[in-house]
């Protein structure tokens, strides 16, 4: 149990953050002083009264007017308390403010909303976001893709590719002399540039990947899907035609649930194989897998 004196330390805490975010909540508009202290005016004065009593004290504290630093810094808060002041809407929050401090988060979201918020144009931060993620995007896939290939490079069949190319290109002859055994970093990188990496999962960065063309595309995206079901439909169910092979390929892959990569890696007898049972079809899928899971337990 906490002794008495901890509890009391507490509860002074605890007090002064509670005064602290009840003044806050007001603080905002008019820093620690009173928007209507600052113009010399009561909370029920009308827009004139307020307007003159600026004008009054600009009159006064302009610093063209008065050259006193002082003077300066309370032109400015007279100032910001106008602005405040002058407009119904803000001079209703404000008024709301000081009737309800304790209502520190809702005063401080419509304070920022008001001053910030009709400033900003939603397109504007659409768009700087998208800009944002397509640039992080971007250096994210180069940066998996250059580190893929470097550990591609450090593989014994990356460097006997290199090898076959170097012999390719000198006629089939390699000097074997010693100093010559290791390749030239200047030749080895040459030869690099010629061979085309294919590597699953790190491909090289493409612009048409990013999230801010696919958002830009998105209505011409969605017009070419719904031309490819009505396609699908008319051809596939209302004439009752036979599937292509690209379609059959689509639907095999879709049945058997594999990554497109995956299915593209797979040798074109094996994928014919495949089209050829029909996996599209509840039976023919459920006898295919059982067939593999029998094949399974076998090699077990």
């Amino acid at each position: 149990m906490a002794p008495p004196a901890a509890i009391r330390w507490f509860s002074v805490v605890l007090a002064l953050m509670l005064c602290y975010l009840i003044t806050s909540s007001t603080a905002i508009y008019c820093d620690e002083d009173d928007c209507y202290d600052l113009l010399g005016v009561t909370q029920s004065a009308n827009s004139s009264e307020i307007k003159k009593a600026y004008y009054k004290l600009s009159l006064k504290h302009h610093p063209d007017k008065n050259p006193d630093p002082e003077s300066k810094k309370l032109f400015v808060k007279i100032a910001n308390a106008y602005e405040i002041l002058k407009d119904e809407a803000s001079r209703e929050q404000y008024d709301y403010a000081i009737a309800h401090p304790e209502e520190v988060f809702y005063n401080t979201a419509r304070y920022y909303q008001a001053y910030y918020g009709h400033k900003t144009d939603p397109r504007a931060v659409l768009v700087g976001l998208l800009l944002i993620l397509s640039a992080f995007q971007y250096l994210n896939q180069w940066t998996r893709y250059n580190q893929a290939v470097d550990m591609v490079k450090k593989t014994p069949a990356y460097k006997n590719r290199l090898r076959a190319l170097e012999l390719e290109r000198s006629g089939g002859t390699t000097n074997k002399k010693k100093s010559n055994r290791q390749m030239n970093k200047k030749v080895e990188e040459d030869l690099g540039s010629e061979l085309e990496l294919q590597i699953n999962g790190a491909e090289q960065p493409s612009m048409w990947d990013l999230l801010g063309v696919r958002f830009i595309l998105l209505p011409y995206t969605i017009g070419k899907l719904l031309l490819w079901c009505g396609c699908w439909f008319w051809r596939y169910k209302v004439k009752k035609a036979p599937y292509t092979w690209d379609d059959a390929s689509y639907l095999t892959r879709r049945s058997l649930g594999a990554p497109i990569d995956g299915w593209r890696n797979l040798d074109e007898s094996r994928k014919e194989d495949l089209i050829h049972k029909r996996l599209w079809e509840k039976a023919n899928l459920e006898s295919y897998l059982a067939d593999m899971r029998k094949e399974s337990k076998r090699r077990r």
